[in-house]
Parts: structure tokens; C-alpha cells; sequence
């Protein structure tokens, strides 16, 4: 398999920050998303790359290895157990250190067929005088998937039954009401399998909220505008505002100014796994200014004006 550089894949350095990553992510995942290029496998082989780079540089510790062994990063551990049995055993195996001139970068073992097991355990088979036990290669847990599932705002705040598909297989989970954009969930044993035994991988599923037209979400509550004429901001009277759940009638108080907010009381957002409990709707008033007066309607406005002197 060729060496897939992960900061490459990302469009970034080394240097760059977990924000970098992220935002990168999200801006290829959308380009690149099978949604978006339908029958493309370019796009697909694409994005399931851009997954696998976004998995382990967000991963503090995954990072830290790929950064330290390159390619060979996935058996980083296997390479600090063997350094570090070396060390407990006196560091004499013959006065000779096992790892002096070993290329760790450059080694080319197959981890698929298990060569890279077999390599240590040949090295501390010969070196350390124990053999193999057993004809068994090491197990490994199977690797993370990560995908990107976009939904509209509507969607996040119901719960609701969601199929997509990642790596040829199909996915069905509940997406719990009150889900934010760029939110991360985990599904346990949903990724990769396993090699020789080893535990399934998991599933990362990052949600990507659509724009509203009619809502601006920020935490648990909803902004809005609406629109209402001048007697009625002037008098008072009944306007209509949309909410998620349908049109509502609201109370408008006479005098009241351009700009000015209601609140609407657990009208907003659904909060993230607490039913029942819901954020607040504010609805900024928008006072629109009649236009093409005929000319009595400018005497009248005209009047009023003189009388508020």
C-alpha cells in the first residue's frame, strides 16, 4: 500500500493547528462527498482518504505517532514495547542494541499479512533467546472510519432515522434531536474489522447543518425577523412568525420601535439529549415604510408630524 501523507491529503504542514485541520476537513469533505459526486470514484477514494488523515491528525496521541514514524505509525506501540523490553532486560542482548541502524521510517513490512508482527518477534526471538511461542502473529484493532452527514436545521431538531452508506456499507442510526453543526458522535465497533482477532474499529460521524433561511441558530436559540407595516408599529396589533414547529400568532405592542426583539419562551432549539427542555425564539422587528404615497396620504403624514412638533 503507498504511503498516504496525511498533511498532504489536507492541503497542510506539520505546523498546523487542530483548527487548521478541522477546518480543512470540513471544507474538502463537502467538496468531495459521494452526495455531491454521485458515480464518481475518484471522489469517493478521495474522500475516504480525507477521512483517514482527519482521523489521526485530530487524534492527539495517532498524531503524535504519525509524526514520529511515518508511515509505520500504526505499530508505534509495538516498536516502544520492544525498546523498552530491551532496556529491561539490561540492554545486553550480546552487548549488541537490536534497534542500531534500524530505519524505522523506512521499514516496508506488510500489515495486512502480519510481516510487521513477524519482524518482532524474530528480533526477540533471535536477540533475546525466547523463540516464538506460537505460530501466531499479533492482533490489531481494526481501523476508524470517519465520515461527514449533512442534515437541515429542521432534521437536527427532530430525532430521527438517518441511512447513509461508508465504505460499501450501510449505516442506519437515530440522529438525536438538538445536534449542533460540527458536532462528533461515535459509534462503537462500526469501522474497520479487526486483523487476526483483533476488535472492530469504531465509527466517527460529524453532523454539518445547513444554512436556514428563516432561523440563525447560537446554542439552544433560535433568531428571526419579521416584518410588520407602520400603523400596525405605531398602534399595535397581531403579526405572524414562523417557528419549527408552524406559524404562530404574536402580540405587537403599540409604539414599538424598529429593531426592537420578542422573545418567545421554548420556542428555540430542542437542548441535545435532555426532552423536554428547549431554548428561547427572539424575533427582531423589521418596521416596513409605506412608499408611493398619493398625495393626501403625505397631507395626513404631514399633519402628524406638525402634531408630534
Amino acid at each position: 500500500m503507498a504511503f498516504l501523507d496525511y498533511y498532504k491529503v489536507l492541503g497542510l504542514d506539520k505546523s498546523a493547528s487542530q483548527d487548521d485541520i478541522k477546518k480543512a476537513y470540513r471544507k474538502l469533505a463537502r467538496k468531495f462527498h459521494p452526495d455531491m459526486n454521485p458515480n464518481d470514484e475518484d471522489a469517493k477514494k478521495k474522500f475516504q482518504e480525507i477521512n483517514e488523515a482527519n482521523e489521526v491528525l485530530t487524534d492527539p496521541e495517532k498524531r503524535k505517532k504519525y509524526d514520529q514514524y511515518g508511515e509505520n505509525w500504526k505499530h508505534g506501540e509495538e516498536y516502544e514495547r520492544a525498546q523498552q523490553q530491551y532496556r529491561q532486560q539490561g540492554g545486553s542482548a550480546g552487548g549488541q542494541n537490536p534497534f542500531e541502524g534500524f530505519d524505522f521510517n523506512n521499514y516496508s513490512g506488510n500489515y495486512d499479512t502480519g510481516e510487521y508482527s513477524d519482524f518482532f518477534e524474530d528480533l526477540f526471538g533471535s536477540r533475546f533467546g525466547g523463540g516464538r511461542s506460537s505460530g501466531r502473529r499479533g492482533s490489531y484493532r481494526g481501523q476508524d472510519y470517519e465520515t461527514m452527514l449533512e442534515i437541515t436545521l429542521l432534521q437536527a431538531s427532530e430525532s430521527h432515522k438517518q441511512t447513509f452508506t461508508v465504505n460499501g456499507k450501510n449505516i442506519r442510526i437515530t440522529v438525536p434531536a438538538g445536534v449542533e453543526d460540527g458536532q462528533k458522535i461515535k459509534l462503537k465497533g462500526q469501522g474497520g474489522e479487526g486483523v487476526n482477532g483483533g476488535p472492530k474499529g469504531d465509527l466517527y460521524i460529524t453532523f454539518s447543518i445547513k444554512p436556514d433561511p428563516r432561523f440563525n441558530r447560537k446554542g439552544n436559540d433560535l433568531y428571526t425577523n419579521i416584518d410588520i407595516d407602520l400603523p400596525t408599529a405605531l398602534l399595535g396589533g397581531e403579526t405572524i412568525v414562523d417557528t419549527l414547529t408552524g406559524k404562530i400568532n404574536v402580540k405587537i405592542k403599540p409604539e414599538t420601535q424598529n429593531g426592537a426583539k420578542i422573545r418567545l419562551k421554548g420556542k428555540g432549539f430542542p437542548v441535545y439529549k435532555k426532552d423536554g427542555e428547549f431554548g428561547d425564539l427572539y424575533a427582531e422587528i423589521h418596521v416596513k415604510l409605506p412608499t408611493n404615497l398619493s398625495a393626501e396620504q403625505k397631507e395626513i403624514v404631514q399633519k402628524l408630524a406638525d402634531s408630534l412638533k
